[in-house]
């Protein structure tokens, strides 16, 4: 390292502060402040010189860590992206999205706060972009081969892009009007503001790469279409199929899926707001606005509902967390470097509402066909299971409920099924080890195949497929292989 004294010069762990939270809620933007390149660099510094980098296993894509933290203290800026590129597609995605296993796994997280990984890698890739250093890559040989791509999340954008630089001529699909899956339309843009897409679009589509939305693959272009057309396909349609809560109530109006509720929010946000998106009174068909909200499920999709409905104006909002309130720091139950369970607080947690942990929610109460309260008690784990606490009854008002419990698996009705690829007992789609279902020629990457996980496993998913891809093709690949097509832990 250029400074192996850094992480004892700065001890202290700094990152972008937050907007004023009344500023904030006034518009979708994302919601951190600047921060200077000369406190990057110092937090770069503080990368120590440890001899076995566990960041690299703690992330999924192999990130080369330590060397373009080195090269930002050099203030080395073009060296480093691509450093991150060789490794990384899309960085202003992972760096803005990812809950960063790889800092979870920094050595200097043993007796010190993590290095800040993840701020150093949203700020190389945005310096690139403002300075011109993205630009297309052109293959400089074509194949002549076709590959379909389903799906446009980050999976089918990463393999996608690996491909076309291969040579391949690569067509994406996506069923909705925009490119970008839940990037596009279940990330909040608070989160992520959507240009980030549109402009590595920009760079895909001039590399060569076409994209269809609008197009519901298995119904507008059959399974025969697809083997006639292409010489390869890749599933990347994402674990879709959303978990549900049958309780007693569940048929009233008001209660939606997480994944009904946000992809309105985004649009609106866009500038979507003609008749065919804005309600009778001018706001989106499904809306917090003025509403006593109740979020059941207590992640990260939970955290969107939350920071969303903050935006429209909610008059209260509570989030259900079956599970107990994890500990202030690291669990025993997740050592280093494992990601460690503990409280955590995200920026839409700061601006209101109030967190509920061991409940649980057994019934919906209606008025007039729509809800009007839940019934719920507090639970504790017994043997492994919920058990309730007994006397913990209590209503709780609600005008709409967001259900916001993950998701179980990839939609079977229509491709799959037509398709006739088989499954892993926990219902993924089955593959080997090149990422090739047990239909030949069609592979699969991503939540589709891993179930639901994260954006950085998603990416490197792609990229792995994409070379089982490009060497059932040509019967070689250079292409990187980043990691094996191994399920995603059980949560």
């Amino acid at each position: 390292m250029a400074d192996p004294n850094g992480f004892l010069k700065h001890t202290a762990r700094q990152t972008p502060a937050r907007r004023p939270v009344d500023l904030r809620l006034k518009d979708w933007k994302e919601v951190y402040e600047e921060f200077s390149d000369e406190t990057l660099k110092d937090q770069a510094s503080r990368c120590m010189d440890c001899g076995i980098p566990f960041c690299h296993n703690g992330c999924p894509l192999g990130n080369l860590i330590p060397e373009w933290n080195d090269l930002v203290y050099r203030d080395r800026w073009r060296d480093a992206i691509e450093r991150l590129h060789a490794t990384n597609n899309f960085p202003e995605f992972t760096g803005r999205l990812c809950p960063a296993p790889c800092e979870a796994a920094c050595v200097l997280g043993i007796n010190q706060d993590a290095v800040t990984i993840k701020q150093v890698e949203v700020e190389i890739i945005d310096h690139a972009w403002d300075e011109g250093w993205v630009t297309p890559v052109i293959p400089t040989v074509r194949t002549m081969k076709k590959v379909a791509v389903v799906g446009s999340g980050p999976a089918g954008l990463a393999a996608a892009q690996q491909l076309t630089r291969a040579g391949h001529s690569v067509t994406v699909f996506e069923r909705a009007d925009r490119i970008g899956g839940l990037l596009r339309y279940g990330i909040p843009e608070f989160k992520m503001e959507k240009r980030h897409i549109d402009r590595r679009l920009e760079q895909m589509k001039a590399e060569g790469t076409q994209f269809r939305t609008g197009v519901n693959v298995g119904v507008d272009v059959t399974v025969e279409q697809l083997h006639e057309e292409y010489d390869a396909v890749v599933l990347a349609g994402g674990a879709t199929a959303w978990r549900d809560l049958p309780i007693p109530g569940r048929e009233l109006d008001g209660i939606h899926q997480a994944m009904e509720y946000l992809p309105w929010a985004n649009r609106w946000a866009l500038g979507d707001r003609d008749s065919t998106v804005a309600g009778p009174d001018g706001e989106p068909p499904i809306t917090a606005k003025g509403k006593k909200v109740v979020i059941i499920g207590g992640g990260d999709t939970g955290a969107d509902c939350l920071g969303t409905a903050h935006r429209q104006g909610a008059a209260s909002v509570h989030q259900f967390e079956i599970m107990p309130r994890p500990p202030e720091t690291r669990a025993d139950s997740t050592p280093w470097p494992t990601y460690p369970l503990m409280f955590r607080v995200a920026s839409a947690h700061e601006e209101g509402g109030e967190r509920m942990f061991s409940v649980n929610t057994e019934q919906f109460v209606g008025t007039d066909g729509r809800v009007s309260s839940l019934k719920v008690h507090e639970v504790q784990m017994k043997a492994g299971k919920f058990e309730k606490v007994e006397g913990s009854d209590f209503d709780l008002d609600a005008d709409i409920v967001f259900l916001a419990m993950g998701f179980v698996g990839p939609e079977r009705e229509g491709l799959l099924t037509d398709l006739g690829v088989e499954f892993t007992e926990r219902g993924n789609v089955a593959r080997d080890r090149d990422f090739q279902t047990t239909v030949p020629g069609v592979f699969v990457a991503g939540d589709m195949g891993r179930g639901q996980s994260l954006i950085v496993w998603a990416i490197a998913e792609g990229r792995a497929a994409a070379a089982g891809v490009d060497r059932y093709l040509m019967g070689q690949s250079a292409l990187p292989r980043p990691i094996e097509p191994t399920a995603a832990p059980q949560r």
